[in-house]
């Protein structure tokens, strides 16, 4: 599930809560804990390699960066699935009696956050941990502190990655519908970037994370279809159906075509399928 930051950040802005616990573990390669049920409320904070964890059947991969939860009594399985050592810090704590009634409280529930000042976090880790024994009323007010530095460069990152991603969305959908408009003209990476105003490898990486394609084979599947089409409905010549679909060079529309469905376009002609 994803949770609503603001709502978490003010649970731990004005909630009372105790911090019980805080591990560093290095876990070998290929690792597979036993199944187990969570006894306290917990965040992982994964610092290299990745995790796949099964929480109340519902599964997670965890790289670095990323920050996952649970609550009391969730039934959790994990196995590490990186080549690497598998590195992270877990923080344990309590909740106060009233936030505990609180069947909504966000903390009741398991997520995953992805953190954007990954080293700043590690530092804030590492200060928390050596300082988690610090005795007296200073040394757990030093612990609270340093944790909420972690929650609001956590919670801060996520929410402005989710943001970010969401914009980055509307661009590609953006992206998508100019390149059906356009299919029959010439289009370049370079070109596609610079009219939806990100540079060619950020507006390939968006592009391939939101339509499984790389923008070219996009291109190319699109007029691919299109020509699929055109030769259904139609006796047209394949030189005019190249040319409709934005190729000069019919062979080299050819070999697409037949790259794409396996047969070329005049074997293609007279294939119901």
């Amino acid at each position: 599930m994803m949770p609503d930051v603001e709502r978490l950040a003010e649970r731990f802005a004005n909630d009372s809560y105790h911090i019980d616990n805080i591990y560093r573990l290095v876990i070998q390669p290929k690792s597979v804990h036993r199944p187990f049920r969570t006894l306290k409320y917990g965040f992982l904070f994964i610092i290299r390699g990745s995790v796949r964890i099964s929480v109340n059947d519902t599964i997670y991969e965890l790289r670095r960066g990323e920050v996952f939860h649970a609550a009391p009594d969730m039934h959790m399985e994990a196995k590490v699935i990186s080549e690497s050592e598998l590195e992270y810090y877990s923080v344990f704590y309590s909740l106060g009696k009233m936030s505990v009634e609180d069947s909504n409280h966000e903390c009741n529930s398991h997520f995953k956050l992805e953190v954007e000042t990954i080293p700043k976090v590690i530092e804030l880790l590492t200060m928390l941990h050596q300082n988690a024994d610090t005795p007296g009323g200073i040394g757990k007010l030093r612990v609270k502190e340093i944790f909420l530095s972690i929650m609001h460069q956590v919670l801060a990152g996520h929410k402005h990655r989710v943001n970010t991603n969401s914009a980055n969305k509307e661009v590609i959908e953006e992206a998508i519908s100019y390149i059906k408009r356009n299919y029959m003209n010439l289009l370049t990476l370079e070109e596609l970037a610079a009219i939806h105003a990100m540079n060619t490898k950020r507006f390939s990486y968006y592009f391939y994370k939101y339509t499984g394609y790389r923008p070219i084979d996009f291109v190319i599947q699109y007029r691919m279809e299109r020509a699929s089409e055109l030769l259904k409905i139609g006796n047209f010549p394949i030189s005019d159906i190249a040319v409709s679909v934005g190729y000069a060079n019919p062979l080299y529309f050819s070999r697409a075509f037949k790259k794409k469905f396996g047969v070329s376009p005049s074997a293609y002609i007279g294939n119901d399928d």
